[in-house]
């Protein structure tokens, strides 16, 4: 656990500073006597004492690789600099390895100028060739100078497959993100077509109903006491859906004792707001229920609740059977009307709840089936295997 904790430190501290420590070393070892004279040997030129005009081409080298991914290009003109001084003085420093390495950097993490980069590096190495070959003993092949340059090339082509690279995973993770942000808008829309119409068509019906009953005041009375109460139903899933939405929704000082989770399997619930809107509603469950299962649970409310949704929509005043199955295969749920009704006076929706409640039950592995019957009604199954739960 401390070396996570440490790691965790270390990756939090600012870049430069993380960067440190590999430039600190190249500087020093530059200044341990069996290293001197052992660096980088361009232009056969002799080796020299170590002298201020040392340290300034050590310092460059190495310690301005600290400021190799935060300022990439000027790290690379500082090394750069550094090490023609190093190789033009004849110090030969081990620091001249830093060229390398910022050449590395400068390809992966710079991000504007590129071109600019390799166009000024490359004209400044043929002078820096031709300088070295009239200061030594010219012993120093253009074959020589040619392959240290594709070296520097091949330093800069490594950073560069791995800005790419990294540029790839940032849009392979952006692509999964833009996924999930799909996948979630859809399922917030899916929860509110089902709470919505279902709550909402059954109002609007009650209220059509009410109108009818003015002569009678105590069925006027209940026609009204269930428009309210369907309407706080509506209101109490709504806020559900927002805690979804927003986590610290209703959690403040001023909150109430409101649970955060849905009351699931309130098929009976469901039943008697279908039957006080003027659905006779029949309600069988066979088995045993299983203990709260989580997904599946939340899935048999939403077909039973579209179902009768659409009961009420589409067939108003049908006999409606609602059967549930619980068993060791799973949960089947079919929701039936005969067709005798009348179509209610609600607009039509645009067929979303049904593909909705197609891709939930697909989503656990179920099966799902919906479509007219020969005697005129209509007919929503889902069978839910055993396991589903998660």
């Amino acid at each position: 656990m401390s070396l996570q904790r440490a790691g965790r430190a270390w990756r939090g501290l600012p870049v430069a500073l993380r960067d440190l420590p590999l430039g600190a070393l190249l500087a020093a070892a530059a200044f341990v006597p069996a290293l001197r004279g052992h660096g980088t040997e361009l232009g056969d030129l002799p080796t020299r004492a170590f002298d201020a005009l040392a340290a300034l081409a050590v310092g460059a080298e190495g310690l301005s690789l600290v400021l190799r991914r935060r300022w990439p290009a000027v790290s690379l003109a500082l090394v750069t600099g550094g090490f023609a001084l190093d190789q033009l003085r004849g110090y030969h420093s081990p620091a001249g390895t830093a060229l390398p390495l910022a050449l590395i950097s400068a390809g992966s993490h710079l991000g504007r100028y590129r071109r600019t980069a390799v166009v000024l590096l490359s004209a400044a190495y043929p002078p820096l060739a031709v300088a070295l070959t009239r200061l030594g003993s010219g012993s120093e092949t253009p074959t020589g100078f040619a392959t240290f340059y594709l070296v520097l090339v091949a330093a800069w082509g490594v950073g560069a497959w791995l800005r790419s690279t990294r540029a790839a995973e940032a849009g392979r993770r952006e692509a999964v993100a833009a996924e999930v942000r799909a996948a979630e808008r859809a399922r917030i829309a899916r929860e509110l077509h089902d709470v919505v119409t279902h709550h909402v068509t059954a109002m609007v019906i009650q209220a059509e109903a009410a109108r009818y009953l003015t002569a009678d005041p105590g069925r006027l009375e209940r026609s009204l006491t269930a428009v309210s109460d369907t309407g706080r139903l509506a209101i109490a899933d709504l806020r559900h859906l927002l805690d979804l939405l927003h986590p610290d929704h209703g959690t403040g000082p001023a909150a109430g004792p409101e649970p955060r989770t849905p009351v699931v399997g309130r098929i009976g619930t469901l039943v008697e707001q279908t039957r006080r809107a003027g659905q006779p509603v029949e309600f069988t469950e066979q088995g045993t229920p299983p203990a709260p299962a989580g997904s599946a649970d939340l899935v048999v409310h939403r077909v039973v609740q579209e179902s009768l949704t659409n009961a009420l929509k589409y067939a108003h005043g049908s006999r409606t059977s609602v059967r549930i199955r619980y068993g060791g295969e799973g949960i089947t749920v079919e929701v039936s009307t005969d067709g005798t009704g009348t179509r209610a006076a609600v607009a039509a929706g645009g067929g979303r709840g049904l593909a909705g409640l197609r891709e939930r039950v697909g989503v656990l592995g179920g099966e799902f089936s919906a479509g007219p019957e020969p005697d005129g009604g209509f007919t929503v199954r889902a069978h839910l295997p055993a396991g589903a739960a998660s």
